[in-house]
């Protein structure tokens, strides 16, 4: 089927020739030729197999910029004869939703369908997600909807039950290498790169296919055919400018990344940890919220087997407060490898839950009168403070009285470890669990 005019420009016979940018003209012309997502197109892809049947659903796109969302929509439209649409839902509303509506339901009756793709799905409210979903039951539209961010938590619950997820997965060096070979193809010449700038311009390009392709429109134009010499990695950094990692801070790669810090440091890990910490603080995160996260780590996963990892996380917060960037960042990486290598516990965290958890399920239980003071004469006369027994003046300052509320069983919340400074802690609770069982029963 011949693919009508979308404008008067394209009519005239124009677009051609005017200026494109060089990763609009390597666009795929066909599925096949879409490289790093053979998981999806490859010959058992979930895509591959839809086209076969000749029955496209409705999908969501997942993944990062770059990696072919916008193209393989394109061309699922084409090789299923659909008509193409697309939104963007920065700019869209409610209005356009239902330009297209309308529009897709009267080519429905002309016996064609339609493929809507709508780049940023994520940005659309819950009422504006919630109009696609008649649409797509009764068939008006296909839904393709791209996002850069988790469906989990930015897609409605009921457009996702009708939408199968498909991740696009960042490319590999091999996919940055073969998108380079394509470009040079194109160009009629090999990048003017030394094997080390090559590689760095991979690395540069952060598993961004069009990034890629975009500095390797870079190097083309600023090193003519003809050129002396390649360029070298140093060169290639000066003209393009060294991009960070691809890193959204308020969302999706924020909560990775840290995630994988996290981990990583309760892993004992500290090489890992400083790699992570490392591409936190080339993203552009809040290094205090680094900080903040530092001294989480310090009390959920070593507790007290170093009751000195929290000082160092606190110590290493006052001193990027003291020092600001770059200095600063050195004793935020001294308190990761302190954590990363500190002994382990968590018995502090899960007695504190079993804790909270016990005071939810009782009430309002009253503490046993004989802990409680007595500042008046009715007081004592109700038995407040009568048998206290005073810890300093027993026996190994121990009493082994009961300060659980009357009619509720002794409770163990926390068991510690054997590691660290902790073991000392569990020996101590040991002792004192012998001579409690050795003491006559007291209130």
């Amino acid at each position: 089927m011949k693919k009508a005019a979308a404008t008067l420009f394209e009519a005239a016979g124009l677009a051609m020739s005017a200026p494109r940018p060089l990763a609009d003209r390597l666009r795929p012309a066909s599925l096949a030729e879409v490289i790093g997502q053979d998981h999806l197109l490859g010959e058992q892809g979930i895509l591959s197999r839809m086209v076969k049947a000749g029955r496209l659903s409705s999908v969501i796109f997942w993944g990062p910029p770059g990696t072919g969302k916008t193209t393989v929509a394109r061309l699922l439209a084409e090789v299923t004869e659909l008509h193409f649409e697309q939104l963007s839902a920065i700019h869209s509303g409610v209005a356009d939703l239902r330009k297209v509506f309308d529009a897709a339901k009267a080519r429905r009756e002309e016996g064609r369908g339609t493929l809507l793709f709508v780049d940023e799905i994520h940005r659309f409210n819950r009422s504006q997600q919630d109009a696609f979903l008649p649409h797509m039951e009764d068939g008006t539209i296909i839904l393709v909807g791209a996002t850069t961010e988790n469906p989990s938590f930015e897609l409605n619950s009921a457009l996702l039950s009708r939408a199968s997820v498909l991740t696009f997965k960042r490319l590999d060096e091999a996919a940055i290498e073969a998108l380079l070979v394509r470009a040079e193809a194109h160009a009629g010449r090999k990048l003017p790169l030394t094997a080390d700038a090559r590689e760095a311009l991979i690395s540069m390009a952060d598993g961004d296919g069009r990034g890629a392709i975009n500095l390797a429109e870079d190097v083309f134009l600023a090193a003519p055919p003809g050129a002396k010499a390649p360029l070298d990695r140093e060169a290639l950094i000066q003209l393009v400018q060294r991009r960070a990692p691809i890193y959204d801070k308020s969302q999706d790669g924020h909560y990775n990344l840290i995630s994988a810090l996290h981990k990583s440091v309760r892993g004992s890990d500290p090489d890992a940890s400083l790699y992570w910490l490392a591409r936190m603080l080339a993203g552009g995160e809040d290094p205090l919220y680094i900080a903040r996260r530092l001294v989480r780590m310090a009390v959920e996963d070593i507790g007290l087997a170093d009751p000195n990892a929290l000082v160092q996380a606190i110590a290493a917060k006052d001193t990027y407060d003291f020092l600001g960037s770059p200095e600063g960042e050195l004793a935020l990486a001294q308190a990761t490898i302190y954590l990363a290598t500190a002994p382990k516990s968590n018995a502090g965290y899960v007695a504190f839950g079993q804790a909270k958890r016990a005071a939810e399920e009782g009430g309002s239980l009253l503490p046993p009168k004989h802990i409680l003071n007595a500042p008046t004469k009715l007081m004592k006369q109700e038995g407040y403070g009568s048998g206290y027994a005073y810890d300093h003046n027993e026996e190994e300052a121990f009493s082994g009285q009961n300060y659980f509320p009357d009619g509720m069983q002794r409770q163990l919340f926390y068991a510690p470890t054997t590691y660290g400074y902790e073991a000392e802690v569990k020996q101590r609770l040991d002792r004192w669990a012998s001579l409690r069982a050795k003491k006559p029963r007291r209130p």
